[in-house]
């Protein structure tokens, strides 16, 4: 029994993802085009937003939503230092600094109360990451946000379909970022993102920012990049739309059997702090990680460490001065993350279930 860590070739979307790309070639549109609406309009629906605006990637998405909101050199924004580091450089690149605030041990998302002590003259937005799957604690964010008067931005990238609460994400704060890189629980056949919103006007000057500033062709009223969502992976992403909530309640009942399976192990489970979580990874903790990643290898169960360096000890964030965190030191020091996608098949559930359950220290 081998269980890779992921599986990205397609499956049950085979059919529909190969007509997609059929019909984009026979049409002869390629960037901006009937696709990218149409697929912004569907996955809008899905997010229960009334604004998606596909970009390039997910970093972008991040610094676009800056860029709209005029936030840039001068200005803070604290984040997570448990994330992967695009979420920092997307914030760096709008010229603002990446201020870090611890997380919350149990949901590992950040800290709202490490977040409000970081709040300064300089702050002007919130960015708290909703990290694995599962959404930070947005009602305490909406809650800080207000008092302080600060722009409240989400980093969905790993959290396409969750809730916060009951509300989606995306539909809390100003504005979301999402990316659709292949391993995200919506996937492209390469780079992609958006950004969600439900401000018409943030939205319609993140359509004209992706495009080099454009407000119509050749005529570029600001200063934009060069970003935009290209018509084939717009389609592929729109054959793959249809299949993301039966994929959602796989990866539901999925972590559902690993919970229950190590309930009595000898590995730390993060506790689901919300019904809402769909379970883009699946991590563990403890405190013997590398005779953990050996037993797990040997049951034939490929695991990767999502993330082994907190944002605050990369040499690339260096320039931002972060502040210790030691919940996301030891954090980074113990997490592990089993393999997580819909395509496990029952016996590969069993196999990494046992293989967790088993492992002593």
């Amino acid at each position: 029994m081998k269980v890779p860590f992921n599986a990205l070739t397609p499956g049950e979307d085979a059919a529909d993802i190969k007509a997609a790309v059929e019909r984009v070639v026979a049409s002869g549109w390629f960037v901006l085009g009937p696709e990218v609406e149409a697929f912004e309009s569907e996955f809008a629906a899905a997010s229960r937003v009334p604004h998606a605006v596909g970009v390039g990637n997910g970093t972008d998405a991040i610094f676009l939503i800056l860029r709209a909101l005029d936030i840039g050199k001068g200005d803070e924004v604290i984040t997570s230092p448990l994330s992967a580091a695009f979420s920092a450089l997307a914030i760096m690149m709008s010229g603002a600094r990446p201020v870090f605030a611890d997380i919350d041990g149990e949901r590992l998302t950040l800290d709202p109360r490490a977040t409000e002590a970081a709040i300064t003259s300089r702050t002007r937005a919130i960015m708290p990451v909703h990290l694995y799957g599962q959404a930070a604690d947005m009602e305490a964010f909406e809650a800080i946000a207000s008092r302080h008067g600060l722009a409240l931005v989400e980093d969905a990238a790993q959290a396409q379909l969750a809730t916060a609460a009951g509300r989606p994400v995306g539909s809390v704060g100003i504005a979301a970022a999402t990316s659709f890189y292949p391993t995200k629980n919506l996937g492209a056949l390469g780079d992609g993102g958006a950004v969600l919103t439900r401000d018409e006007g943030l939205a319609s000057r993140v359509k004209r920012l992706r495009n080099g500033g454009q407000a119509r062709r050749y005529h570029h009223e600001e200063a934009g990049v060069n970003t935009r969502l290209d018509e084939l992976q717009a389609a592929i992403l729109r054959a793959k739309l249809r299949f993301l909530p039966s994929w959602t309640a796989r990866r539901r009942t999925i972590a559902a059997r690993f919970r229950s399976a190590l309930i009595s192990g000898s590995v730390l489970v993060p506790r689901e702090c919300d019904p809402g979580h769909v379970y883009h990874l699946f991590p563990v903790l403890t405190g013997h990680r590398d005779r953990f990643q050996t037993h797990m290898a040997a049951a034939g169960v490929e695991t990767l460490i999502h993330y082994p360096l907190p944002l605050t000890r990369q040499p690339s964030l260096a320039p931002a001065s972060p502040a210790v965190c030691p919940v996301a030191d030891r954090v980074c020091s113990e997490v592990v993350s089993l393999p997580m996608y819909p395509a496990l098949r029952e016996d590969q559930v069993v196999a990494v279930a046992d293989g967790a359950a088993t492992f002593r220290p």
